[in-house]
């Protein structure tokens, strides 16, 4: 379907092209790509990718069932946001976390911060004492379709922090039905 849409909005394009003006390549090939961009929220909003090797990053995408409509599934999603403990869990996010952004209904996007206690040895040594803040970005797209990344502000490596808590939310996501990788 996407590939259809992209299809026909290069011929669409392209027809353009030539009928604004003198058709070199270079103007018919902008004016393709520039199309392109523009009406493709999948490449628009498209999320970084965690940097190679990365020890302090984590990516997944969930996919809704069948039928769900995007105003369901962003109701699914703040649903399992809002239910993720803010003692935190299994010795993660013992700070808390708090919905930083969310506009989930309107560009499909929101951002979650979750912090660590504060209490262990890395925070007192690294941090000054305070606790180390993670962000959980949220994506979704018109068809449902969830990509979320979970990402440390400062240092190389998180103790598997970011896994921990992208796998208790996409165990709780798989509990409604939905298909998750990560």
């Amino acid at each position: 379907m996407m590939f259809r849409s992209i299809s026909l909005l290069c011929l669409a394009s392209l027809a353009t092209a030539w009928t604004v003006g003198p058709a070199s390549r270079r103007n018919v090939m902008n004016t393709i790509a520039a199309g392109t961009i523009l009406a493709s929220p999948a490449i628009a909003n498209a999320m970084d990718a965690c940097p190679p090797k990365s020890q302090n990053c984590v990516r997944a995408t969930w996919s809704p069932p069948a039928g769900t409509s995007k105003k369901d599934a962003v109701k699914a999603i703040r649903d399992v946001i809002k239910a993720y403990p803010q003692e935190g869990q299994a010795n993660v996010d013992g700070g808390g976390w708090v919905v930083a952004e969310d506009n989930l209904d309107s560009s499909g996007t929101g951002r979650v911060e979750y912090k660590s206690s504060g209490k262990g040895n890395f925070a007192k040594f690294f941090n000054g004492g305070k606790p180390f803040t993670d962000d959980l970005l949220l994506e979704v797209g018109d068809d449902g379709k969830v990509e979320l990344k979970s990402s440390s502000r400062v240092g190389e490596s998180d103790f598997g922090v970011n896994k921990a808590r992208v796998d208790y939310l996409t165990n709780s996501i798989k509990a409604l039905g939905w298909n998750a990788a990560n």
